[in-house]
């Protein structure tokens, strides 16, 4: 019961279909089992209603709402939904990102890029932006955003990459920016995973099998060549919400089985 009395809202909460649980669902799942109440929000309302069934179908408490993270009205609703329903608002943990369609710099659609942006990075700070000024109310929060080890990593994906270097960014400042109002702000950054949007998505987009995907992805992981999974971000995420990491912001986690050593 790390998170006894606290209330969450874990943006993209439901996930892609695939074999395996996503970042947004396995954290939610796991505040609540550490005694959250939780605010489940995802543009894909069926989606997130499953993860609130399985939440409660666990005795957990967790309610569902349809919400784009690019629209700022609707970042400024959930926000709002969160007070309407549970009065407060402790922690605020943000998963959206994609990379559809994301190239190189010399061949990646402008359109694309934009795209890119407005999901992993605007649509971030929309949501923040919405949930800082009752924190500040309260005198407390503890923001996480989901960033990537392609952030700080050699990647050729050039729109993903600059966008998660940004979440890191933008959560360095939410971090410095409202210490004094006794709210911390933390990155986590996943490495390889084996989620459905990388795993089923992927394997899809090129034509390989979930086998063969697998096996090439876990090669590259330093740590037993093996990916974690969304309970390894899961589980980082539950320390920098408790009151065990009250003393740590503007961090940044990497929780990537050392692939982002490398770099030293």
């Amino acid at each position: 019961m790390r998170l006894e009395g606290k209330v969450a809202i874990v943006v993209g909460a439901g996930q892609t279909t695939g074999e395996t649980v996503g970042n947004g669902r396995a954290a939610s799942i796991l505040f609540a089992r550490e005694g959250a109440r939780v605010l489940l929000v995802d543009r894909d309302l069926q989606s997130a209603e499953l993860t609130r069934d399985m939440i409660l179908e666990e005795g957990g408490v967790a309610s569902a709402i349809e919400a784009d993270i690019t629209n700022e009205a609707d970042c400024k609703r959930f926000a709002d939904v969160c007070i309407e329903r549970y009065s407060c608002v402790d922690i605020l943990q943000n998963n959206v990102g994609i990379g559809t369609g994301d190239k190189g710099p010399a061949s990646l659609e402008s359109e694309t890029w934009d795209n890119i942006m407005g999901v992993n990075l605007k649509g971030t700070f929309f949501s923040c932006k919405h949930v800082i000024p009752y924190m500040r109310k309260q005198g407390n929060g503890c923001i996480t955003n989901i960033s990537s080890g392609a952030a700080v990593m050699s990647v050729g994906l050039v729109g993903y990459k600059v966008s998660k270097a940004g979440v890191n960014s933008l959560t360095h400042t939410i971090a410095m920016g409202n210490a004094k109002y006794g709210i911390r702000a933390n990155v986590v950054m996943p490495g390889l995973l084996d989620t459905p949007m990388a795993i089923e998505s992927h394997s899809s987009a090129r034509g390989v099998s979930l086998e063969s995907l697998r096996s090439e992805r876990d090669a590259h992981v330093p740590l037993r060549n093996k990916m974690g999974t969304a309970w390894d971000t899961a589980y980082a995420s539950l320390f920098l919400a408790s009151d065990e990491a009250q003393f740590i912001t503007g961090a940044v986690l990497p929780v990537d089985g050392g692939q982002s050593a490398r770099i030293g």
